[in-house]
């Protein structure tokens, strides 16, 4: 296992809260009982660029568990956003999750009142698209393999970053090799902004104009594929440190 890097803001590196995925357990499984998971590269990717990473559980309250955080990230899971949010009815091969929903909206919502920074990751991002008066396409056609059949620690495709807009000033490229897992996307941003696009024209970005910063993208930035992912942790972790 690779330690992570001292950071370099000592001992008052941020506090970054991560969302945590939820299982009921069973025989075979990790535990019996109902528990909470997150993959590694979540908190390690964070520590290596600066930050202080916390889980988040369900039950507290969010008002009182964000009033404790520098930043917030909203990760992703196999599971999807509640098309009752958007006033549509399930398509078949949506698996929502009201419980973890209901928790990440009420925290997503808590750290915009206190605007603190957010990053929203796969499912993350659809939520915040959700939050700001957005709608999702609930299914992607398979052919154009957002579920991508190479493994999730290699790029799976291109995205172009939209100029002009924070994660465009942040990356310092136009454009980055993303991987990509999922099966649903955003169909429309609401009141946020789209700051990259797919080739196919999928939405793989957005970000909100209000807060200081507030940016959602649809790959997995944990993975470190591209040079844009670390600069995207170190732009969350210097908003955080402010």
């Amino acid at each position: 296992m690779t330690l992570p890097r001292p950071s370099r803001f000592r001992n008052s590196a941020p506090l970054i809260g991560l969302t945590l995925d939820h299982e009921p357990g069973g025989d075979g499984k990790f535990s019996r009982y109902p528990f909470h998971a997150l993959r590694e590269n979540y908190l390690t990717a964070l520590s290596e660029a600066g930050g202080l990473p916390v889980c988040l559980g369900y039950t507290a309250d969010a008002e009182a568990m964000v009033a404790r955080l520098d930043a917030l990230i909203i990760t992703g899971g196999a599971f999807d956003v509640d098309p009752v949010l958007y006033n549509e009815d399930p398509h078949p091969l949506t698996s929502p999750r009201p419980a973890r929903t209901s928790a990440e909206l009420a925290l997503l919502r808590a750290a915009l009142k206190r605007d603190i920074p957010i990053l929203g990751i796969c499912g993350g991002m659809q939520l915040m698209a959700v939050n700001a008066g957005g709608t999702l396409i609930q299914h992607l056609p398979p052919e154009l393999e957002h579920e991508q059949p190479n493994p999730r620690h290699e790029p799976g495709h291109a995205v172009s970053i939209v100029p002009d807009t924070h994660l465009a000033e942040i990356v310092c490229t136009p454009t980055m090799m993303v991987n990509s897992s999922h099966h649903q996307a955003v169909r429309s941003a609401g009141e946020a902004r789209i700051s990259a696009l797919a080739p196919d024209g999928v939405i793989e970005a957005i970000e909100l104009d209000g807060p200081k910063f507030a940016i959602g993208v649809q790959w997995h930035p944990e993975f470190t594929l591209d040079p844009g992912d670390r600069r995207l942790y170190a732009a969350l972790v210097e908003a955080a440190a402010r």
